[in-house]
């Protein structure tokens, strides 16, 4: 999962890059996932410098921390990512004595992401949410008609059902760990498969319908559904409402929403960690610790409209929010989802082949 590009608008708050000084925190985030009065009030309360820089994958965070000395002292993994940079190395484990804030963490939710980092040892929840399809209302309706309900995979996989809508502009997630997997789930493979037979099944149906799609993007969609340019994005559920909230406070008649998947979809955790090598540890944990304030992080789900996992924080929460269980999903609807899985290097190469070949069409 993506987030507002806060490198140029937090400026005046960051030291050149990479920044040593005791009082400095360097953060590497996904695009548009934090606010500035967040960032800002850390700065304030901590006197820290904060330099914010932005990645739209886990592909592109993943190259940067395996390289070593990246200089950053907070990072942002979703958890099947984490877990095997756990295995490299890349993290260090959390002191739990500078992380009071820890007791307003969800304790059924820190559970699931043990599953990667047993323990919790190496992080802390931020933010969770799912992958489904993010429609603009009208321009389906108008394509399928009233009545049609976009509840399934079918609208991007079924390659009669886009073609009909393929006018109009259908965005696949550049993530090919997040998209065989939901071709999977459609197929009614198991999602959580790692079969070179299930894989290239699932890139096979992919490859039926490249045609069909405008372009594969993890952060374009945001923009081009609020604006009108594309109307169905497989995409992250926060990225997906704040397409529908700048649709709304733009007032063009541009309605946007978001389906999870009869078939089920991808839950996920993003994971704040800080790499072996950071060069301000103790601040990384002051800044992951703030996070964990109820009303802070609160406030950081009420603008990027993804669940997080603080329990402390739900009733401060906007109820418009914590009533979606698109969002929030109720019980029925999480029994639904599915969890990626960690890979080794050989599936790695084989994912690889495959998305390259569904990407370009060849």
């Amino acid at each position: 999962m993506t987030k507002l590009k806060l490198a140029a608008a937090l400026a005046g708050l960051a030291l050149p890059a990479p920044a040593l000084a005791e009082g400095s925190l360097n953060l590497y985030i996904w695009s548009d996932y934090i606010t500035d009065a967040a960032i800002e009030r850390f700065a304030a309360e901590h006197d820290v410098n904060v330099t914010v820089d932005v990645y739209d994958s886990n592909e592109t965070l993943e190259a940067r921390m395996l390289a070593g000395a990246s200089g950053y002292d907070v990072v942002v993994p979703t958890t099947d990512f984490m877990a095997r940079q756990i295995a490299a190395g890349v993290y260090q484990p959390l002191n739990r004595e500078l992380l009071p804030n820890l007791v307003n963490m969800n304790p059924e939710l820190m559970a699931r992401a043990a599953r990667f980092d047993p323990g919790n040892e190496h992080g802390v929840i931020y933010m969770w949410g799912t992958t489904g399809i993010g429609y603009n209302i009208d321009m389906i309706a108008e394509r399928l008609g009233e009545d049609y309900e976009v509840n399934s995979w079918e609208l991007v996989f079924n390659p009669e059902i886009a073609a009909r809508v393929a006018d109009c502009g259908i965005s696949f997630l550049d993530a090919p760990t997040e998209m065989l997997p939901a071709a999977m789930a459609y197929l009614g493979l198991n999602p959580e498969s790692r079969e070179t037979a299930d894989l290239e099944a699932a890139a096979e149906l992919l490859a039926s319908v490249r045609e069909y799609v405008r372009y594969f993007h993890s952060s374009q969609y945001i923009s081009d559904l609020a604006n009108g340019e594309t109307c169905v994005a497989v995409g992250w559920s926060g990225d997906v409402f704040q397409a529908a909230a700048r649709a709304e406070e733009a007032g063009q008649g541009v309605n946007v929403w978001y389906a999870i998947p009869k078939e089920g979809a991808m839950v996920w955790f993003d994971m704040l960690t800080i790499p072996a090598d950071a060069p301000n540890p103790e601040n990384a944990h002051a800044f992951i610790n703030f996070l964990m304030e109820p009303d802070v992080i609160a406030e950081i789900t009420n603008y990027v409209w993804y669940a997080n996992g603080n329990a402390a924080s739900v009733p401060l929460v906007d109820p418009e929010i914590t009533g979606d269980p698109a969002i929030f999903p109720d019980e029925e609807t999480m029994s639904h989802l599915f969890t990626a899985v960690t890979t080794d290097a050989r599936t790695d190469r084989v994912i690889t082949r495959l998305w390259t070949r569904v990407r370009t069409g060849q």
